[in-house]
């Protein structure tokens, strides 16, 4: 007996990367407050929150890549962080906003959101170095997010009641599930390079994009996310455009 356990090779405890993991960790706790949040009628601070989490998590895997510390643990718990404030944090607060008073249809159309956003991020785990890196296939999840924050925080704003227009926040949410689940494409924007040196152009453009969403947050926020939800459409039809002054359709 003693000598088949001497066989077994012993488990080895391996360490994660505290700095990349911290951030994801920050947006988890982002998402997760803005449920809280939502859930006490606190709809402008779970918003804030929302695009919070969306800072985060854009950060964790960029701090990955510049430092060296990626891993598999890594994309892991950056896929579930995902799943909690992209998936569900963003149908909860929506349903508590618009949906609780809409019957069953609006309890399912926060589940229909929820379910695209699992299979929008187990597509990605699966295709991870199977596809052209310059895009995304189908909305990414934290852009949804963005759209039903956006939403939700500037109905806030301008005292717009969601229980008034649970119809379009439900059809926003399924149109959402669907260009997620897509096979639209979407610009990824890493191909921006934050290492090297840029044109002083670029600091200004960077300057005027903060300084008009400080004009507005909620409108600016919901406009930009809402035109990068279209643009997907924009640039299928583009492509079809194409396509069909070359004869090839």
């Amino acid at each position: 007996m003693a000598e088949s356990e001497s066989l077994v090779e012993p488990m080895r405890h391996r360490g994660i990367y505290l700095l990349p993991n911290l951030f994801t960790t920050g947006a988890l706790f982002a998402g997760f407050y803005a449920i809280v949040a939502g859930m006490k009628g606190q709809f402008e601070p779970a918003a804030i929150g929302l695009f919070v989490a969306m800072v985060m998590d854009g950060l964790d895997g960029r701090v990955a890549r510049l430092t060296g510390t990626q891993s598999a643990f890594g994309a892991q718990y950056d896929s579930l962080s995902d799943m909690v404030s992209f998936g569900l944090t963003p149908a909860l607060l929506s349903f508590n906003w618009a949906l609780s008073n809409f019957g069953k249809l609006g309890w399912l159309a926060a589940f229909i959101y929820t379910a695209a956003t699992a299979l929008r991020l187990a597509r990605f785990n699966t295709h991870l170095g199977a596809v052209d890196k310059r895009y995304f296939i189908g909305l990414p999840c934290p852009a949804a997010a963005a759209v039903v924050a956006g939403m939700v925080w500037i109905g806030t704003e301008l005292n717009i009641s969601g229980k008034r227009i649970s119809i379009i926040v439900a059809l926003i949410l399924v149109a959402l599930a669907v260009l997620m689940v897509s096979n639209l494409r979407y610009y990824s924007f890493k191909e921006v390079d934050f290492k090297n040196h840029v044109p002083f152009f670029a600091v200004l453009v960077v300057v005027l994009i903060f300084s008009v969403i400080a004009w507005n947050p909620p409108a600016v926020l919901f406009v930009m996310f809402f035109l990068y939800a279209l643009s997907g459409l924009g640039l299928w039809f583009r492509n079809r455009y194409l396509l069909y002054q070359k004869g090839k359709i």
